[in-house]
C-alpha cells in the first residue's frame, strides 16, 4: 500500500539524532526486532511502558497500511538467570517458563498484540556458535581462559550509535559480565567457559555458554535477515547492548544491521528512580491487586510520548481514571441518546478534524499526548453540541468512528472487568427485571437491584432516553 508524502511516518533514529520519514526496506514489510524480558522475575512498569509504546509502535504501523514481521526475543539465559536457578537448585527451564507464562499473561492483561514470532534464546545456540566462530573468521574475537571476546577496537564504528567517547579506552580490558556501567567501553565476552556447576552447552567453542549480547543479534539475523528496518528497546539499552549488537552483527554480515532505532525513556516513580530500596518498585500484579485496573494502567503508561520520560505517580493513575470516564461517557452518550433526525456540518468537520490531527499526532513520531489532545477536544465539542441540542442523529456514526480509530491503536474504552465480575449479559437481565419491577410498582426490587450492580461495580443512570449503565 503506497502512502501518500502528507501521511508519512516520522520517527526519531537513536543511530542519526535525528526526526526521519520512515519506509521500510522493500516498502511493505515492516522488519522489527524488540528486545523482550530477561524472565529471572516478574517485570516491572518500567518494562511494561516500554513493551506498551512497541504495542502502540505495530498497531500505528498496521493501521499504515504495513505489513508487520515483528520477533520479540526472550532472555532466558544470562548472568542473573544462572545465579538464581542455582542458588534455588533448578533448572534453567524450570525457573524461567513461569516468568515467561507471567511475562505472557502481563501482555494480555494490558491489550498487547503478541509479535509474529516470540523466540527463546536456549533455543538458538546453535546460531550463537556459527555467529561467533563467523566473527572469529572475520577478525573480531580472541580466547582467553576458555572465553571468547570480541575485540572492539577492531570495529571501527563502535559507538556510533550511543556516541560514547571512546578516547580513554584502554586497549585489551575486558569484561566478563553481562551488563556493566555505563560509559565503559570493553572488549565484551561473546562465550563464557563453565565456571564449577554452571549450566553448560556442549559445542565447537567449548562447554559453556553464550554472552547476553551475541543472543539478540543470532536471533533477529535469523528471522529479520542480515539487516533490520527497526530495532526497539528501552533507552538504558543503548550501551552497552545494542552498541554490541551492532558490532557483531555487522562484523557478521558487513552489511548495516538496523535502520531505525528507536528508544524508549526512562520510567520514574514519584519523581524517583524506581528501586526496591526505595519502596517503589511495582509489577502489573503488584497495582492491580491495590486495585488499579489494567486499562487505567495502560493509559497511564501511554499519555506520555515514548521519548519523554514518564513520571508514574498514584495521583497520575486517578487523572487516567477520569480520563477514561469522560470518553466512556461521551461514547455512552452517542450510543443511548435519542437525537433529532439529520446531520450538523459541524459536527461533519469536527469529526474530520479529529481524525486527521490524531493520525498527524501519531505519525509525528508516536506524539501520543498530541494525539490524546485531538481526542479530548473532538470530546468537548460534542458534549457541548450534545448539551445544546445541536448533535443530530446523522452525527453519530461518524463520532464513533473517531473514538473507534483511537481506541484500535491505545485500546483502553473498554472497561476491565475483574475476574468473578458480573458479565454485561447479566447487567442487561438485572436491568430488565429492574425495569419490569418499576412498572409493577415494586420499588423495594427496583432499588434492590441498583444496590445489587453497584456492589458489582455497575453505575446505573435513569435518563429520559432509558437506563444507562457503566462500570466504575
Amino acid at each position: 500500500m503506497e502512502i501518500p508524502l502528507q501521511m508519512s511516518v516520522r520517527f526519531y533514529n537513536t543511530l542519526t539524532h535525528q526526526v526521519e520519514t520512515f519506509t521500510p526496506q522493500d516498502g511493505k514489510t515492516v522488519k522489527m526486532y524488540t528486545c523482550g524480558p530477561t524472565v529471572y522475575n516478574y517485570v516491572h512498569i518500567g518494562n511494561l511502558r516500554t513493551f506498551t509504546f512497541q504495542d502502540i509502535l505495530r498497531r500505528w504501523l498496521r493501521y499504515r497500511g504495513y505489513t508487520m514481521m515483528h520477533v520479540m526475543n526472550i532472555t532466558d539465559v544470562e548472568d542473573k538467570i544462572i545465579r538464581n536457578a542455582m542458588e534455588k537448585g533448578m533448572s534453567i527451564v524450570d525457573y524461567t517458563r513461569p516468568y515467561e507464562v507471567a511475562f505472557l499473561e502481563d501482555m494480555a492483561t494490558l491489550r498487547m498484540e503478541q509479535p509474529e514470532k516470540i523466540v527463546r534464546a536456549t533455543e538458538h545456540i546453535n546460531e550463537m556458535v556459527e555467529g561467533i566462530q563467523t566473527l572469529a573468521k572475520n577478525g573480531y574475537t580472541y580466547q582467553s581462559d576458555g572465553s571468547v571476546y570480541y575485540r572492539i577496537s577492531q570495529f571501527r564504528d563502535y559507538g556510533k550509535l550511543s556516541h560514547i567517547d571512546l578516547a580513554g579506552n584502554k586497549a585489551g580490558a575486558r569484561v566478563d559480565v553481562d551488563e556493566y556501567d555505563k560509559d565503559d567501553a570493553r572488549d565484551f565476552v561473546l562465550w563464557k567457559s563453565r565456571k564449577g556447576d554452571e549450566p553448560f552447552w556442549d559445542t565447537p567453542l567449548g562447554l559453556g555458554r553464550p554472552g547476553w549480547h551475541i543472543e539478540c543479534s543470532a536471533m533477529s539475523m535469523k528471522y529479520l535477515g542480515a539487516t533490520l528496518d527497526i530495532h526497539t528497546g528501552g533507552v538504558d539499552l543503548a550501551f552497552p547492548h545494542h552498541e554490541n549488537e551492532i558490532a557483531q552483527s555487522e562484523g557478521i554480515t558487513g552489511q548495516p544491521f538496523v535502520r531505525y532505532w528507536l528508544h524508549a525513556e526512562h520510567l520514574m516513580v514519584e519523581g524517583q528512580k524506581m528501586s526496591k530500596s526505595f519502596g517503589n518498585f511495582y509489577t502489573l500484579r503488584d497495582l492491580v491487586a491495590m486495585g488499579y485496573t489494567p486499562d487505567v494502567i495502560r493509559y497511564q503508561l501511554t499519555h506520555v510520548p515514548y521519548r519523554n520520560k514518564l513520571n508514574f505517580t498514584f495521583d497520575g493513575l486517578k487523572a487516567a481514571a477520569t480520563a477514561l470516564d469522560r470518553l466512556r461517557n461521551v461514547k455512552l452518550r452517542l450510543e443511548t441518546t435519542r437525537f433529532a433526525d439529520g446531520s450538523s456540518p459541524d459536527q461533519t468537520e469536527a469529526a474530520r478534524k479529529a481524525s486527521e490531527a490524531f493520525d498527524a499526532a501519531m505519525d509525528d513520531d508516536l506524539n501520543t499526548a498530541g494525539a490524546l489532545g485531538a481526542i479530548f477536544e473532538f470530546v468537548r465539542e460534542a458534549n457541548t453540541a450534545i448539551d445544546h441540542g445541536t448533535f443530530l442523529a446523522g452525527d453519530v456514526q461518524p463520532a464513533l468512528t473517531v473514538l473507534a480509530h483511537f481506541d484500535s491503536i491505545f485500546q483502553v474504552l473498554a472497561p476491565a472487568t475483574a475476574a468473578g465480575s458480573i458479565s454485561d449479559s447479566d447487567v442487561e437481565a438485572l436491568i430488565a427485571e429492574r425495569a419490569a419491577a418499576k412498572k409493577a410498582k415494586n420499588f423495594k426490587r427496583s432499588d434492590e437491584i441498583r444496590a445489587q450492580l453497584l456492589e458489582q461495580g455497575v453505575i446505573l443512570e435513569d435518563t429520559k432516553d432509558g437506563v444507562r449503565w457503566k462500570r466504575k
